[in-house]
């Protein structure tokens, strides 16, 4: 269920892409899928949980390529093998690369955010993984409560794409123009499909068929039902529309607030955070211009502020109740409503950590890599125009055939182009009739002009049709 995320992702950032760069979105989700596989077994499992780590920082290399990583205790919980544990985990991580992909939206690279996924997984989430879940770390041992990745996975994903923007700067102020989702049906898709991953990944965390699981499944419904109504209301007051968009995005703001409180928390609790975080990621979305970076899908209203909120909710309202209920994680107390009051600074402390870090980290690392001939980060301004489908990939999310005679015999008025250029105006319309009788008494049968297909290019809100010639 985890790993149907990724095409959920990719459905999700696509259809809120413009077309001429929505299968480069698609593309880099699928590819960062790869890399972070191949990362995480050559040494990101032993750098997050390696049990011989003991600098709470990040781990050793003492399970390197998956060595001796096999039917022992794993360190999320004894009831399960070491290595179901690297192979679930390996899940959230590629989750978060993939949710990181949306920085580059219609004006980064492929082949260096690759690169970047690669150093980014080893530099920022390994470390983030180990604070709040390897016994060794500093946050767990510390008593953070962080359910399913409220720090790596929410923070990593929202900070880090925000940095990453930041570096890439500012799309093409004509881009920024009349800018809206290109297929809002592909959103909608692309966000039940991540629903429906989520509730895997928030329940498979209790690590068991136990009422734990149970519970953070059903927070996993409440505050995403929730969240997509406020955030959806919000927008109703200012347009007078119930946006489908704005559904979809509420929806995966109380997803992501759930994320490191669902197994922690009451469901009356789930309600409020619903709406606090349909609410705030909404308004969140505007701090980015005054910021004045270009966080194209919002990731840090998202997934940095969504997987906050959620942090802090748990220093008011984790259960000990709640987190009991698996049958091993007797001893945890919960917040507020335990009378822990220590847990709420404790968990203030663990977001500034892993805000400051993975925003300064991933900053330095983007920019050094964008030095590196030939692995600069951003496109040209001439392929930002044509679009990254066009000048990175060479296909199309969604490509066009038309099915006619010849270019040359086609118009929007049914005659031929040549005649029309060389009548005057008020004889154009004259001749549509005739034209028309023409084109019926025309023996030629219908084909596919591969060859002479036109290309449809958008400047500056104009549509030009520009005819290729056949060499």
């Amino acid at each position: 269920m985890v790993s149907f995320m990724m095409p959920g992702l990719a459905f999700l950032y696509s259809g809120l892409s413009r077309r001429k760069s929505a299968l480069s979105l698609i593309w880099a989700v699928s590819a960062s899928n790869a890399v972070c596989i191949f990362q995480w077994y050559l040494w990101g499992y032993s750098l997050a949980f390696s049990p011989t780590a003991t600098n709470g920082f990040i781990g050793n290399l003492a399970n390197f390529g998956l060595i001796n990583v096999l039917g022992d205790p794993s360190p999320g919980s004894p009831l399960i093998p070491d290595l179901l544990y690297s192979f679930y985990q390996m899940e959230f991580a590629c989750v978060t690369v993939g949710i990181l992909m949306g920085g580059i939206a219609e004006r980064g690279r492929v082949l260096p955010a690759m690169v970047f996924t690669f150093l980014w997984m080893t530099l920022v989430y390994c470390p983030l993984a180990c604070w709040a879940w390897n016994v060794s770390g500093w946050g767990f041992k510390w008593g953070v409560l962080d359910y399913a990745g409220g720090g790596p996975v929410e923070i990593g994903s929202g900070i880090g794409g925000l940095a990453y923007a930041w570096v890439l700067g500012r799309r093409q102020q004509k881009e920024l123009l009349n800018f809206r989702p290109h297929n809002v049906a592909m959103v909608n898709l692309g966000t039940f499909i991540l629903w429906f991953g989520w509730l895997g990944f928030n329940g498979g965390s209790a690590f068991g068929a136990n009422l734990r699981a149970i519970m953070a499944i059903w927070n996993s419904m409440i505050a995403p039902a929730f969240g997509g109504i406020v955030w959806c209301l919000l927008d109703y007051r200012l347009e007078r529309k119930y946006s489908m968009v704005g559904f979809c995005s509420g929806s995966i703001a109380g997803l992501v607030a759930a994320t490191p409180a669902s197994g922690y928390i009451h469901p009356w609790a789930s309600v409020i955070m619903g709406i606090v975080s349909g609410a705030v990621c909404n308004y969140a979305t505007k701090i980015k211009a005054h910021l004045r970076i270009d966080d194209a899908l919002d990731l840090f209203a998202e997934h940095a502020v969504g997987g906050i909120i959620g942090l802090l909710f748990n220093g008011f309202f984790a259960s000990h109740t709640i987190i009991a209920l698996d049958g091993v994680n007797t001893n945890i107390s919960g917040g507020w409503v335990d009378g822990n009051w220590k847990q709420l600074y404790i968990q203030f402390a663990y977001v500034c950590a892993t805000c400051a870090y993975t925003f300064v980290v991933t900053a330095v690392l983007a920019k050094a890599i964008d030095l590196i001939p030939g692995l600069h980060l951003r496109t040209s301004p001439e392929g930002e125009s044509l679009g990254l489908d066009e000048v990175e990939i060479g296909e199309f999310a969604n490509d066009y055939i038309e099915v006619r005679r010849h270019f040359t015999d086609w118009s929007p008025f049914g005659d031929h182009v040549n005649e029309r250029e060389s009548q005057p105006l008020d004889k154009t319309f004259a001749n549509d009739d005739n034209s028309k009788a023409d084109s019926q008494e025309d023996h030629h049968s219908l084909q596919l002009e591969i060859s002479n297909l036109e290309t449809i290019a958008e400047k500056n809100g104009d549509v030009v049709s520009e005819a290729r010639t056949t060499s």
